[in-house]
Order: structure tokens, then C-alpha cells, then sequence
């Protein structure tokens, strides 16, 4: 008998079929669309993870989409400093950056994490185009001095964003490419570099360039309803529902979370927050019914 005669074997692609067809309705929904994807945690780290990573980012250029990915490097760069004989200390959770600590922050973001990541993009094909917020004065920045315990306090090369020019990335997506951001920016008042928190700038990125999805790789499930007595994840909420859970956040969650609130009122459709633990996250989260990690939406939005 044909495999053509043989209806066992024939149905065997069956889930496979049944998996793409509940995709479709999400890659007709987000086909055009930009998505800025916050790579971090674990994800950095496992070769594994890094991998999954660069096939979902590349499946969501291919499926019609145009991604656009922003990276920080906060393992790496802790190890580098270590090397270099220089002593991580953290304020108010912002890394505190010397002008000898920048220099390795620069060296590590734009010489090694991005590299790593645009070579892993582009095993399939010439796809991925490195950037810094430097580069075409994408972002602007001025030094930032938090307020701790009342008082202004010097973290050295620590950055606020001030401006983001999104042109030469709006031209590489023109072109077809995926363009990788490591979140280091020049300020046009000193002319230093800074180092910009990731979330911020991945969330200040996707609001100038009118995205339709900010997804933030974590090392959680998402915003747990009330950690931690409980393990259960909010699977959605609104602007101001998350806006009124902020002050009872841990520090590694605010600026995460602070950067899906500033992209929903600032025009993004949907900010996420995944489980970059989970192979394939990014994909599990946009294309799916259920998804698997935590969306914030704009108030009065729909359900998902």
C-alpha cells in the first residue's frame, strides 16, 4: 500500500497542522507589525536558550514581522569587571559605572554580547545588523543621579534617556534586517557615553517607533499575584491596575515593569513580560491562544 493509501501514516502530521492553524489567526494579526524584544536573564547565558532565542527572533521576521531586539549584558559585564579587577556595586539597583567600569560596559555590550547575538541571528541568513544607541544618535542621554534616602546620589556613567532617533533603525527594517541594540548612549551635553538600563531602553525604543509589541525576557514566569505566597502569574492587566502594583515590586521587577507602563501609554498595543527560561517563549507567547507570560495592555483595551 501507498503512503497515499495509508490514512495511520497520512494523519501523523496532523498536530503539526492543527499548531499552525491556531498561529494563523496571530500571524495575520501582527504581520507588518514591529516587536521590541528585551533579551536578557537566563536566555544570555545558556547556549541553548541563546539558540531557541535566535530561531524565534528570525521566524518572526520570516512569519511577516519585523523584530527589532535590545540587550543589556549584566552577567557578562559582572564577570569582565571581575577580571579587570574592578568591584560591582549596585545603587538603588542601577550598577554604579566609572569611567573604567564604563569602558568595559562598552567593550562587553558592543564587542561581545551583541557580536555573539548578531552571529547567532545570522546563521540564517544575512538577517542581523549591530547597533549601539550611539550609532546615529539613536539614543540620547544625560547622567542620571537617583535620589536615595533623600539625597541625589553620583553612579558615575549611568544614563537617562533624554532622546531616541529612530532612523537608521527604521531603515534597516525597511531593508529586511533585524537590528540588535546594545543600550549604551552618548550625551549631547557632555559628550560621555552612558550605560542605559536595557528595560528602559527597550521600552523608550518601542514607544518612539510605534510598535505594536514589547516582549521582556525574564528569568520569572511573569507578575506573580501576590509573591510570594503565591506562584500564580497574572496573565494580563491593565496600565493602571500595574501602575497601582509598582510600589510593591522587587527591585529586579521595577524597571521591567516600569518599561511595559511607559510603552502602553506611549502608543505600544501590548508589553509582555515571558519566561526566557522556556525554549521558544517568544513564539509560545505571540502565537498562541493561551500564551505564558504576563500582557500588559493600555486601559480599556480588550480582552486578549
Amino acid at each position: 500500500m501507498s503512503d497515499s493509501q495509508n490514512p495511520t501514516r497520512r494523519h501523523k502530521a496532523l498536530p503539526k497542522a492543527e499548531i499552525l492553524i491556531e498561529a494563523l489567526p496571530w500571524l495575520t494579526r501582527h504581520n507588518g507589525k514591529t516587536v521590541v524584544i528585551k533579551f536578557g536573564g537566563n536566555a544570555m547565558i545558556d547556549d541553548e536558550l541563546k539558540a531557541a532565542f535566535a530561531q524565534d527572533v528570525v521566524f518572526l521576521r520570516q512569519a511577516g514581522l519585523k523584530p527589532v531586539v535590545v540587550h543589556g549584558g549584566g552577567p557578562q559585564i559582572s564577570a569582565a569587571l571581575d577580571r579587570h579587577g574592578i568591584v560591582s556595586e549596585f545603587k538603588a539597583g542601577l550598577r554604579v559605572t566609572t569611567e573604567d567600569a564604563m569602558d568595559v560596559v562598552r567593550m562587553v555590550l558592543a564587542g561581545q554580547v551583541q557580536r555573539e547575538l548578531v552571529g547567532l541571528l545570522n546563521q540564517h541568513g544575512p538577517l542581523a545588523v549591530g547597533l549601539t544607541g550611539e550609532d546615529a544618535h539613536t539614543i540620547t542621554a544625560t547622567k542620571h543621579q537617583p535620589v536615595i534616602a533623600g539625597e541625589q546620589v553620583d553612579i558615575g556613567r549611568v544614563g537617562e534617556i533624554t532622546a531616541i532617533d529612530t532612523g537608521a533603525i527604521q531603515a534597516l527594517l525597511e531593508d529586511g534586517r533585524i537590528p540588535v541594540i546594545s543600550s549604551i548612549a552618548r550625551s549631547q551635553d557632555d559628550g560621555h557615553v552612558y550605560n542605559v538600563n536595557a528595560d528602559t531602553a527597550a521600552a523608550a525604543l518601542a514607544a518612539a517607533l510605534g510598535a505594536e509589541t514589547l516582549m521582556v525576557l525574564t528569568d520569572v514566569e511573569g507578575l506573580y499575584e501576590d509573591w510570594p505566597n503565591s506562584d500564580e502569574v497574572i496573565s494580563r492587566l491593565t496600565a493602571s491596575q500595574l501602575e497601582k502594583l509598582l510600589p510593591e515590586l522587587s527591585s529586579g521587577m521595577v524597571p521591567k515593569m516600569e518599561g511595559c507602563l511607559h510603552a502602553v501609554r506611549n502608543g505600544v498595543t501590548t508589553a509582555r513580560v515571558i519566561d526566557g527560561r522556556v525554549q521558544h517563549s517568544i513564539l509560545l507567547e505571540i502565537f498562541t491562544d493561551e500564551g505564558i507570560g504576563t500582557m500588559v495592555v493600555p486601559d480599556g483595551q480588550g480582552d486578549r
